[in-house]
């Protein structure tokens, strides 16, 4: 008998290991097609179980990264925001970001709620939301990179030019992986 429940606990577990490792590879495949193929692996495989081999999880799962990222740097500049001892273009810069990282987080929330109502892949309310999903995530990645223009230039220097420069970079790197791996659903 022990044997038998030895035998069927080492099936189950050299089955979820063939699955975990073919949705990583799905993964390492599907990131191809973004902008920054190891980014995206970094992020994604470790959801490789709930991912599995599905283009919609995937899609999923990158846009859920991307408002968890952009919530994140929210929270971050936030507090900066909150500092003491500012430079006037400085706390204007931080305000500014602010509120693009604000419309970056709502945009992308609604682009999670897009890519759950889309339905049968080419019927018109596929077409529908995605290109909502698609007009909002173009949005956020527009907002991302005007709260880092916000701190080009040699006027602001500094820790918080680059840790903020850092964070949005990385948001918009996950973002531009989520748009390409939502766009995977249009072609399939």
């Amino acid at each position: 008998m022990a044997a038998i429940i030895n035998l069927k606990l080492s099936l189950t577990f050299i089955s979820l290991v063939y699955a975990s490792a073919a949705a990583a590879s799905f993964i390492t495949t599907s990131c191809r097609t973004t902008r920054y193929p190891a980014v995206c692996v970094h992020t994604l495989t470790p959801y490789a179980s709930k991912i599995h081999k599905s283009p919609r999880q995937l899609a999923m799962m990158a846009l859920s990264i991307s408002v968890k990222r952009a919530q994140s740097a929210k929270t971050f500049v936030s507090k900066l925001a909150k500092l003491h001892g500012l430079r006037p273009k400085e706390s204007a810069a931080i305000k500014d970001c602010l509120e693009e990282v604000s419309e970056s987080v709502d945009r992308l929330s609604k682009s999670v709620s897009e890519l759950k109502k889309l339905g049968r892949a080419g019927s018109p309310e596929f077409i529908y939301h995605m290109s909502n999903l698609q007009t909002w995530v173009s949005g956020a990645l527009t907002d991302e990179g005007t709260c880092s223009d916000g701190f080009s230039g040699r006027v602001l220097n500094g820790k918080i030019k680059s840790s903020i420069r850092a964070r949005m970079t990385n948001v918009a790197q996950v973002t531009s992986n989520a748009l390409a791996l939502c766009n995977v659903l249009v072609k399939n």
